[in-house]
C-alpha cells in the first residue's frame, strides 16, 4: 500500500476546450503555460500567461479561491501544471484536455 501511495500521481480533473471557455465566462482563471514564443503565436484571450518553468515559483500570483485552467500546446505541460498547483494547495484545479491544438481544433477564437 505505501509503494502504490508513494509512486501514485494525484488525479487531474480534465475539462473540454468548450467547457473551458464557458467556465472562463463564470471566473474560471486560464492559466496558459507554455512557452513566450508559443503564447505570442496566439493565447486565450484573458487568459494568464506563466510559462511552465516559472510556475512554481509564481503561483502566488493566483488566487487559490478560484478554479484553474491550465493549458498548453497539446494537454501534456498542462496536466504537469496541475500537478504543481496541487501541490501548492489548489483545490479546483483542471487541465485542458488536447491544449491549443484542440481549441484551435474546435475554431475557438485566438487572440495574437
Amino acid at each position: 500500500m505505501f509503494l502504490r501511495n508513494l509512486f501514485s500521481k494525484p488525479s487531474i480533473a480534465e475539462v473540454t476546450p468548450e467547457e473551458t471557455k464557458t467556465r472562463q465566462k463564470v471566473g474560471a482563471v486560464v492559466v496558459d503555460v507554455r512557452e513566450q514564443h508559443e503564447w505570442r503565436d496566439g493565447h486565450i484571450a484573458g487568459a494568464v500567461h506563466i510559462p511552465l518553468g516559472s510556475l512554481a515559483k509564481r503561483s502566488h500570483e493566483l488566487n487559490p479561491g478560484k478554479e484553474i485552467i491550465t493549458v498548453c500546446r497539446s494537454g501534456h505541460r498542462s496536466t504537469m501544471a496541475a500537478q504543481i498547483l496541487q501541490q501548492a494547495g489548489f483545490t479546483q484545479v483542471s487541465s485542458m484536455t488536447g491544449g491549443m491544438m484542440s481549441w484551435g481544433r474546435k475554431q475557438l477564437p485566438i487572440k495574437k
